[in-house]
């Protein structure tokens, strides 16, 4: 027997419980689904497709409804003799220009022999190859940009919804589906961008409890052998889910570390226990993972809110972080960023789920503006902030929380 033997004790299919797994029905988005079919419904009507644009946090369906959604209208799309659909998705993390999309759609439309370098030719020679490969594709093509918010200038999004009106295509029939996590992108599109963009936006809330135990229900029975899971376990992860900004991505990851937690102890079910201590272990390292990223001014902005937080403070406005953020950082020896630069740094905690966002509007007087608290465990944060609180020096408010002897790898090793 070799040293490794295949597990049949816990699960029946683990990867039901991954990101990028497919069920036949996506449950608890029927509103968004409803809405997003109808601005897929001109297709199938052999006319120009609509642009439409979703946002909403991660881990809230978007991506995994586009997915659906696109399967079903390729297989009802073929039964038509006169719709020819092709869709291309791509994701932009790590395309930050219009022209890096650009060469990488020239290069998903031809063949791998002829296939262009990435850099190397002036902008308009790239979009002058792109329309000719869309044009010689023909029929209905509708791309796919998801995490289109890393993209850093607006001209693919400008030059592409408007192909056909630009007289850059004869033939093809282009749509574009944009996807982001960044509530503030759209706003800060140009007008005439957004005007061809936004044609229809679709807001993806976040999920609540009942809706993540509709989600984990349906997994679990694809995934877990019978009796595995205690009572109560689907309900607590999907409680810490609904916490954590309504993520079904995160109750789903929550849920396998403890099928694995359990499979690791050689245990025949899955506890609430083990549901607690699995959290705890993805806490740490989504903190870990998070705080590493970040820039010296994304550690100092987020140890001010912690701070304040200890205060009793949270949830705190802007104006109210950024005099201890430059308190902090003229400490650490270094000029405070612009406001504008500061919040961009809160827009990025807040999507990591370190810390979280709330949105107000006061009307007309006070206008709309964002409202911040601590998400993650302070202990934690501050472990993992060690280096920056060592430059800066410990709050008084933070005293009782800091362990001078103590790491976030030291409490990964006490776990």
């Amino acid at each position: 027997m070799g040293i490794f033997e295949r597990d049949t004790e816990i699960y029946l299919d683990r990867d039901a419980l991954r990101e990028d797994y497919q069920p036949e029905n996506l449950v608890g988005r029927d509103t968004e689904l409803d809405r997003y079919k109808a601005a897929l419904q001109p297709v199938i009507n052999g006319e120009q497709p609509n642009n439409i644009f979703l946002y909403g946090k991660t881990g809230v369906g978007k991506t995994a409804g586009t997915r659906y959604l696109i399967d079903h209208l390729k297989a009802d799309a073929a039964q038509y003799e006169d719709i020819d659909l092709t869709v291309e998705m791509l994701n932009c993390d790590g395309l930050s220009s219009s022209y890096q999309i650009a060469t990488r759609l020239v290069n998903e439309f031809r063949n791998e022999t002829n296939q262009i370098s990435t850099t190397g030719y002036p902008r308009a020679t790239v979009y002058d190859m792109l329309w000719t490969e869309l044009d010689s594709c023909g029929g209905t093509i509708y791309i796919v940009l998801d995490e289109v918010d890393h993209i850093q200038d607006d001209s693919i999004l400008y030059q592409l919804p408007r192909a056909r009106a630009n007289e850059n295509l004869s033939s093809a029939k282009i749509g574009i589906i944009g996807i982001s996590n960044d509530f503030s992108f759209r706003d800060n599109l140009s007008p005439k961008v957004k005007s061809s963009l936004c044609e229809e936006e679709i807001q993806f809330p976040a999920y609540d409890a009942n809706e993540l135990i509709k989600i984990l229900e349906q997994r679990a029975e694809v995934a877990f052998h019978e009796g595995v899971l205690e009572d109560g376990v689907i309900e607590l992860c999907a409680a810490y889910g609904a916490k954590d900004a309504g993520d079904a991505r995160q109750s789903l990851d929550l849920l396998m570390k403890a099928g694995d937690l359990a499979r690791d102890k050689e245990t025949d079910t899955i506890s609430d226990d083990l549901v607690r201590e699995a959290r705890d272990v993805l806490e740490r390292g989504r903190i870990r993972e998070g705080i590493s990223g970040l820039t010296q001014h994304g550690h100092l902005v987020v140890y001010a809110l912690v701070t304040l937080d200890q205060e009793g403070k949270t949830p705190v406005r802007t104006r109210d972080i950024r005099p201890r953020y430059t308190n902090f950082a003229e400490k650490a020896g270094i000029d405070p960023l612009v406001p504008r630069r500061m919040r961009d740094h809160l827009g990025e905690l807040s999507m990591l789920g370190i810390i979280s966002a709330i949105e107000r509007n006061e009307g007309r007087r006070g206008g709309t503006y964002r409202e911040y608290s601590v998400e993650m465990d302070p202990k934690m944060i501050l472990s993992a902030l060690e280096d920056t609180v060592d430059d800066v020096g410990i709050h008084t408010s933070v005293a009782d929380l800091i362990d001078r002897d103590v790491t976030l790898s030291d409490f990964e090793s006490a776990s």
